[in-house]
């Protein structure tokens, strides 16, 4: 079954086309990494498929409810966990999960259990301010779990995390891997072949090529996966 299917969606900025014509299918529970440049149409993809903008012609299904016809069933069963740590800086870790559970009519039982799953418990009553880069971004990914969606967007999860934060922060990704339909954008090339079970490469806002890691370094003739994203996402990819 498909979590996610992308038909012919399409963006324009002041004539100006920043996402054309993608088309894509996302198993449920599949992990897949979107990577560009900058400029080269994820982020707008990223919005339209979480009903943040309207797409200008085409349409994509989350769990068959459509982004432009259905957008408000759409958002009842996505969350993102923005490059922004999303937390209230005063309010302790579990005033932080208790928030965002009441928001959405969940049950501190379910609070209970996203702590449990990524390890929070210990700093249940921290202000979320002295936390860490990486449990800040961690107790950020527990807040858009709490709503239980069954398709959830990480926007660079460990960006400016130092190498260990960022491996520990995997750690927790890695868990939710099967459970819950996983699109991630970073810009660390080694973080998308460590996580992902594809790896999508967009280039001016045209999908240019999709796989696992080692397709995409057999399709681009690399040995590396850096090497393999350059030739790939670069300027001489765009016929």
């Amino acid at each position: 079954m498909n979590a996610i299917e992308i038909l012919g969606l399409t963006k324009e900025y002041g004539g100006r086309r920043v996402v054309d014509k993608l088309e894509l299918s996302i198993p449920a529970g599949e992990l897949f990494a979107l990577l560009g440049v900058n400029g080269a149409g994820k982020s707008t993809t990223i919005k339209m498929l979480s009903c943040l903008t309207v797409p200008t012609e085409g349409d994509a299904q989350l769990m068959g409810h459509s982004v432009r016809r259905d957008g408000h069933a759409a958002k009842e069963i996505l969350a993102v966990s923005p490059q922004e740590t999303a937390i209230a800086p005063n309010l302790t870790a579990l005033e932080n999960l208790e928030l965002m559970a009441g928001v959405y009519g969940r049950s501190r039982e379910r609070v209970d259990q996203v702590m449990e799953r990524l390890d929070l418990a210990r700093w249940a009553k921290a202000r979320a301010r002295t936390l860490s880069g990486g449990w800040q971004r961690r107790l950020s990914i527990a807040m858009a779990l709490v709503s239980q969606p069954e398709v959830l967007f990480l926007d660079e999860p460990t960006l400016g995390l130092d190498v260990l934060a960022r491996r520990e922060l995997w750690g927790v990704i890695r868990g939710l891997k099967g459970h819950t339909t996983i699109i991630l954008t970073t810009h660390y090339l080694e973080e998308a072949e460590a996580l992902a079970d594809r790896v999508g490469v967009m280039n001016q806002g045209r999908l240019r090529a999709v796989g696992t890691a080692e397709e995409l370094k057999a399709l681009a003739g690399c040995d590396s996966f850096e090497d393999a994203f350059v030739a790939l996402a670069g300027e001489g990819a765009a016929s």
